[in-house]
């Protein structure tokens, strides 16, 4: 029985290598990769940011070729369909940057004025310190000092360096555009290509577990457009209702910004500050303006983000809480960023690996 059991067993193939080869050999590739990535990492934000919109785009495009329509016209179509979106809203909050130059042109004498009769004089009184005399002071060692500090200028960047990186900036905007319309043109082939190179014995699985990922993640998009959609609203109707000047400008970029957390209520606490000084001019009317971006952020954070996204995705709302401060302390402003989304991919390696040792 015992040679009959051992002549059952197969030998390896000569031609093959090894598991503990393969898994080396898996190892070497993924660490090389990592390292071309990085090496790479400089050039590689407008192919990421392309294949994010990509990404986010297959849907209206799979969509557009369901009814018949070439899939290269329908990669058209949403193209177009972004432009003309980016245009509207350049519309609308190019009134709201115009008036903010004109308020910061007019502020400036102000402050000026303001500083020079009331902030210095309040210094002086509570802190035994004279700013126009150290002004003065100040003044004078700089003149005495303005050799030595000339030198200083040989370490700032030359105007060449920085037309180049400007130069550098500009060709990444227009190289996203290009790379968006072929990845997204062929995105389905490429993922299907992708698919070829994972090995047989676990292409099925990968694809289901890609797949599950993939319905995580599109409910979180979806998710977050509707949190984006709510506070827009609620801060354009919200400072409408404190009768504020430029409301649904501020409010737009308010609610557009949720998506990059605490961006959105600082840049709007900014902007709607800046308008309300401008056009209430006293101290009453900005914090009406105030109030509604401490009860917005409140309402985001603690309700609609928990609500709209973190069930979306099969997280409860205090999970949902816990990654973003989890993440967040460990890696920073981007962990908050990718906490929801990577919590979420989390969870579905979990019910994968439960399916396993069940």
């Amino acid at each position: 029985m015992a040679a009959a059991g051992a002549a059952e067993t197969p030998a390896p193939a000569s031609g093959g290598a090894s598991p503990r080869v393969r898994l080396y050999l898996g190892l070497g590739l993924a660490a090389g990769g990592a390292w071309l990535l990085y090496l790479l990492s400089p050039i590689l934000s407008p192919f990421l940011l392309a294949a994010a919109l990509a990404y986010l785009c297959d849907p209206l495009v799979d969509r557009l070729q369901a009814r018949r329509l070439n899939r290269t016209w329908g990669t058209v179509v949403v193209l177009l369909g972004l432009l003309v979106a980016g245009v509207l809203l350049l519309l609308i909050l190019a009134p709201l940057a115009q008036a903010q130059i004109r308020l910061l042109m007019q502020q400036v004498p102000l402050l000026v004025e303001w500083g020079s009769q009331t902030l210095v004089p309040w210094v002086a009184t509570h802190f035994g310190v004279d700013l126009v005399r150290d002004q003065e002071q100040i003044v004078a060692w700089l003149k005495d000092h303005v050799g030595e500090l000339s030198q200083l200028t040989r370490y700032l960047p030359r105007l060449t360096d920085g037309g180049l990186a400007l130069l550098g900036v500009f060709a990444n905007l227009l190289l996203v555009p290009v790379v968006l319309f072929y990845l997204l043109r062929d995105w389905d082939l490429i993922l299907a290509r992708l698919a070829e190179w994972l090995p047989a014995s676990v292409r099925a699985t990968s694809i289901g577990i890609a797949g599950e990922i993939d319905t995580v993640l599109s409910q979180f998009v979806r998710g977050q457009v509707m949190v984006i959609v709510v506070m827009a609203i609620f801060y354009s109707l919200g400072l409408w209702l404190v009768g504020l000047d430029y409301a649904l400008a501020v409010g737009l970029i308010s609610g557009i910004l949720v998506f990059v957390p605490y961006l959105g209520v600082i840049v709007g606490v900014l902007l709607g500050t800046l308008a309300g000084w401008a056009q209430f001019g006293e101290l009453g009317g900005l914090l009406w303006v105030w109030g509604v971006f401490l009860i917005g952020q409140l309402l985001e954070s603690m309700a609609v983000t928990p609500w709209l996204v973190g069930e979306r995705v099969g997280l409860h709302p205090v999970a949902v809480i816990f990654a973003l401060m989890a993440f967040g302390q460990l890696f920073g402003f981007v962990g908050v960023l990718v906490a929801i989304p990577a919590a979420a991919t989390f969870l579905v390696a979990l019910r994968h690996l439960r399916r396993q040792l069940d």
